[in-house]
């Protein structure tokens, strides 16, 4: 894709659009997930259990590998690369699973998100072009949607573990299917202020047989911390809040609709009762110590089907840099 046109309709949404991800949940390509190193490791766990729920995108855990190797991976060849940036490269491994309201009914419950899991192998780069302030990330998806994402074993065995009740709808599961996504992110910083505040436009398009969605909207920074698209900062310890607030045209959602190939499915939403436009709000706390990296976030999300209704998860995020 051509940089300048991709630019060009990204400024269109945002004059369109006022305000930006679902299916993959897990997206550490934003600024305020900055780890400032070439090479790090990151693992991330989300859970509604932060937020006294269980039901919906009930747990997502994601494991990050970023190193300089990794521009000579295969898939990376298919990465945008950006003249003028710093580029890092990476590796990620993500199990997402979703539940309807009640996990106690071996019957389909109609009318409530079925269940899904999903297992992938993100493939990922991040440049930031420190001179125009700008960071363009793109991302490919390899993976399964189905019992292959292993969505029944890892939740039965959690709630074993902490004694709460099994879950019995897992049967009734979307079936297995190929994940194939591919994904762009742009940001763009429109205000900075000393060195405890930032605020950023983005935007961002994913298509492929997981999820099709155009997303735009903006986060900040405030606190103590490096700027993303300075190179010259010493700062040796960060501590900062952020938030971020999106909206999302959807297309398809697999998660909701089943795959694209294997349409034998016990249940699933029809198309009709999709929900196309929904809101997203993200807020969280972020200590980066030399090389340790920690965040706590809280999530929210307009209901995605006209029967559904709002959903909020939280999270915790680790990561640990090179020498």
């Amino acid at each position: 894709m051509n940089l300048k046109i991709f630019y060009f309709y990204v400024a269109v949404f945002f004059t369109a659009s006022s305000t930006h991800s679902f299916a993959q949940v897990i997206d550490n390509t934003s600024t305020f997930k900055t780890i400032h190193s070439k090479s790090y490791f990151r693992f991330q766990y989300d859970n509604d259990f932060f937020t006294k729920e269980d039901r919906y995108y009930t747990q997502g855990i994601s494991f990050e590998y970023v190193h300089p190797g990794l521009r000579k991976f295969p898939l990376s060849q298919l990465l945008l690369k950006p003249a003028n940036s710093n580029i890092i490269y990476g590796l990620g491994f993500n199990l997402f699973g979703y539940t309807p309201t009640s996990i106690l009914s071996e019957s389909i419950l109609y009318g409530d998100r079925p269940y899904a899991a999903a297992i992938s192998l993100k493939t990922f780069s991040a440049a930031s072009d420190t001179i125009n302030k700008r960071r363009v990330s793109s991302a490919i998806n390899l993976g399964v949607i189905g019992s292959a994402g292993l969505g029944k074993e890892i939740q039965t065995n959690i709630h074993r573990w902490l004694k709460n009740p099994l879950p019995k709808g897992w049967d009734t599961q979307i079936q297995n299917d190929i994940i194939l996504n591919y994904q762009v992110n742009y940001e763009k910083q429109f205000l900075a202020s000393a060195d405890n505040f930032l605020f950023n436009g983005v935007s961002e398009l994913r298509v492929g047989t997981l999820d099709d969605r155009l997303s735009g909207g903006f986060n900040f920074m405030a606190g103590n911390f490096k700027k993303p698209f300075y190179n010259a900062d010493n700062k040796k310890v960060e501590y900062y809040f952020y938030g971020q607030a999106l909206t999302h045209i959807v297309g398809y959602n697999a998660t909701l609709q089943g795959g694209i190939f294997n349409r034998k499915n016990p249940y699933i939403i029809s198309s009709s009762d999709v929900n196309r436009i929904l809101f997203e709000a993200n807020a969280g706390i972020v200590v980066n110590f030399r090389r340790l990296f920690l965040s706590y976030s809280q999530s929210f999300i307009t209901k995605e089907f006209q029967s559904g209704t709002h959903h909020r998860w939280g999270g915790f995020n680790i990561g640990f840099t090179g020498k």
